[in-house]
């Protein structure tokens, strides 16, 4: 909105300023953590007061987490409050690829919402049915892709060369943008465990999507050039303020959980982002720990159906290394480290084609 009205009411100075992209993001950072910041201790307390008994326990989960009954959840709310408003004031609104990140992050998150209102309310953690929750997110992002996506080509890293999907690629990059979803959902376990690596995937997106919006850049390093894939970079911007100003309240002992109402929100932003940036396959690498949290669920319960035993102590696998004797701390900043690494891994695609 600030870039807009700098635009159009000719202010030379701001105009100057917001026209560089840079900027924005680096504006749109601070305004997102300023805004968590100043808002967050009055935001969970109103969340601490109006659930009472906070979020439901799993009582066939690590003993350990028993001890953080009556912590709030949806503390999601928080992130996305501060996300859409630093988001609505530095990104630029005429773009639909703006529109449609917008559309995910926010329908993701009502999904969310809804899903920790059931379990709050009927003291549960099971919530909505995943029928209903999978059909919804399909659908918003079914209607993201469409949006966002020009070019049906699937490209690949290390490669020159795309492959060519047509129209089986809108199914694709909707299940990229849902998968992307439910991989942060579940990671989000442990205090502090899914929000860094959230960070870090954005961080290492908002350079991704900076390098595609430009042509100069994407013609050197060989990746395709996706026009107004920068704005991105100040969504990624967006994210990474309003995770740090999260992160100070979710840093164990959490304060507040961030609920699917975050989680959802946040994996299907980087899932969009990534779909528009055409870097879909880069973030199963930036992303692997979620990718390795999700597969560890679906192997777990696969093969428990048909042999009656667990490959894992626990699913997902954050669980598992809890239940081998870690103590929380440690599988929080082990994978940490992992999701670094991942991140320098994917970022490292760019040059070597």
């Amino acid at each position: 909105m600030l870039y807009l009205l700098a635009q159009f009411f000719e202010f030379e100075g701001l105009a100057n300023l917001v026209r560089y992209q840079s900027f924005r993001a680096g504006a749109c950072l601070l305004t997102a953590l300023t805004i968590g910041m100043i808002i967050g201790p009055r935001f969970i307390g109103y969340l601490r007061v109006s659930q009472g008994k906070g979020q439901p326990i799993r009582a066939d989960g690590p003993q350990t987490h028993l001890a953080k009954r009556g912590t709030p959840t949806m503390g999601g709310l928080l992130i996305m409050t501060s996300l859409l408003i630093s988001m609505l004031l530095w990104m630029d609104l005429t773009s639909f690829m703006v529109w449609a990140c917008i559309a995910v992050t926010v329908g993701f998150g009502l999904i969310g919402f809804l899903d920790d209102y059931d379990k709050v309310t009927k003291r549960s953690h099971k919530g909505l049915s995943g029928k209903v929750r999978l059909f919804f997110e399909f659908l918003i992002a079914g209607l993201a892709a469409w949006l966002v996506v020009d070019d049906t080509t699937l490209y690949l890293p290390f490669m020159t060369f795309g492959i060519p999907l047509g129209p089986i690629y809108y199914v694709f990059a909707a299940f990229v943008i849902v998968g992307a979803g439910n991989a942060v959902n579940l990671t989000d376990g442990l205090d502090g465990l899914a929000i860094m690596p959230v960070i870090i995937a954005s961080g290492t997106f908002a350079i991704i999507a900076y390098l595609v919006g430009r042509t100069d850049f994407a013609e050197y390093l060989g990746i395709p050039y996706v026009e107004g894939a920068g704005e991105l970079a100040i969504l990624c911007a967006a994210i990474i303020g309003a995770g740090l100003a999260f992160l100070w309240f979710n840093a164990p002992p959490a304060a507040v959980f961030m609920g699917d109402t975050g989680s959802l929100a946040l994996g299907g932003a980087l899932g969009v982002i990534a779909v528009a940036a055409h870097h879909e396959v880069v973030l199963a690498i930036v992303g692997g720990l979620f990718v390795l949290e999700a597969v560890s669920v679906i192997v777990q319960v696969f093969w428990f159906k048909r042999t009656g035993r667990r490959i894992f102590r626990m699913a997902p696998i954050h669980h598992h290394y809890e239940q081998k004797g870690w103590a929380e701390s440690t599988v929080v900043i082990r994978f940490w480290i992992v999701a670094i690494v991942l991140a320098v891994i994917g970022l490292a695609t760019l040059k070597l084609r």
